[in-house]
């Protein structure tokens, strides 16, 4: 059975260690994997002031997102889905939900800035590309930038 829940601050390591599983899919290396680690941790901070949710099926993570929501902008700053799930219909099912809390909370758009792999995922699911920033991760290096307005 799949279920969609708020996530608590004992799901951090957890979460975090999806996130790193899910970014490795794309096949980055050890050093870009590192220097993930450190940037894309999820802690108790981030869980206590944002909208974050996980999907499981039966008792495994299958993923989250969370969202952060600021007083003027905001952004979806996690979305990982378990690698061996992906292209399953899940991340669609969670992207639904995120869509579904963004209304509950009156959220009219929201800011994404992802991998380049996961672009397409985001622009398929009516994202549309507002140009490319700089990555946290590795200087120099651009990713893209989306907004989706919610509906």
């Amino acid at each position: 059975m799949i279920s969609i829940y708020p996530a608590s601050s004992r799901d951090c390591e957890k979460l975090t260690n999806l996130a790193i599983k899910s970014e490795a899919y794309w096949g980055y290396d050890c050093n870009y994997m590192d220097r993930f680690k450190e940037t894309y941790k999820v802690d108790q901070e981030f869980i206590k002031n944002s909208s974050t949710y996980i999907i499981k099926e039966n008792e495994e993570i299958i993923g989250f997102y969370g969202i952060l929501v600021g007083e003027k902008e905001s952004s979806l700053e996690y979305f990982f889905i378990e690698p061996k799930y992906i292209g399953k219909g899940y991340g669609r099912l969670l992207w639904d939900h995120a869509i579904d809390i963004c209304k509950k909370l009156s959220i009219k758009e929201f800011e994404i800035v992802t991998s380049p792999q996961a672009k397409d995922f985001y622009m398929k699911m009516g994202a549309k590309l507002q140009g490319e920033v700089e990555s946290l991760v590795i200087k120099g290096r651009v990713i893209p930038r989306l907004v989706y307005k919610v509906v």
